[in-house]
């Protein structure tokens, strides 16, 4: 079975986990463009992209607005609920599902995924359950590295650089 569906969570993957607050209070995060690129391209192969992330932040909303991806849980205490709640909906299964996370709060969704990445600076407990460490921190390319492992994984080379050619 291929995977269909990739599951990001944001703090820690998509960003560095830091958190940055002006004098005004307003919260400022940095995004990977690299990253983006990657999930859009993903995304043109027909492919399904979910953010669920423990945070709720404007931010992070525009984010996945920007990116087109459809799938967008804020706030979530339990990641793993929300995932089932959407594979459902979507007709999926967990065979079709490969996430990344960081850290404690994505361990039953990254332990359900039949695919699971963690940023080389994610919790150790991590790593030592996940089927893939990355190369990449967290905020640093670590997603690109997460799709292009399943690029090569899934024999999707040759339509993926298609459209760069």
């Amino acid at each position: 079975m291929s995977i269909e569906l990739i599951v990001l969570d944001v703090d820690g993957t998509m960003t560095d986990g830091r958190i940055t607050y002006s004098e005004n209070g307003d919260e400022i995060k940095s995004f990977n463009v690299k990253d983006g690129l990657a999930i859009s391209s993903w995304v043109k192969l027909g492919k399904q992209v979910a953010i669920i992330t423990g945070r709720s932040s404007q931010i992070v909303a525009r984010r996945a607005k920007e990116l087109k991806i459809e799938h967008f849980y804020q706030g979530v205490e339990n990641k793993k609920e929300v995932l089932e709640s959407l594979l459902d909906r979507l007709g999926l299964t967990m065979e079709n599902v490969a996430a990344i996370g960081d850290d404690l709060n994505d361990l039953k969704m990254l332990k359900a995924a039949k695919l699971s990445f963690a940023p080389s600076d994610a919790s150790h407990y991590l790593h030592k359950m996940v089927t893939v460490t990355l190369y990449s921190k967290g905020g640093e390319g670590a997603v690109r590295e997460m799709i292009e492992y399943l690029i090569c994984k899934e024999g999707l080379e040759e339509k993926y650089l298609q459209p760069w050619e």
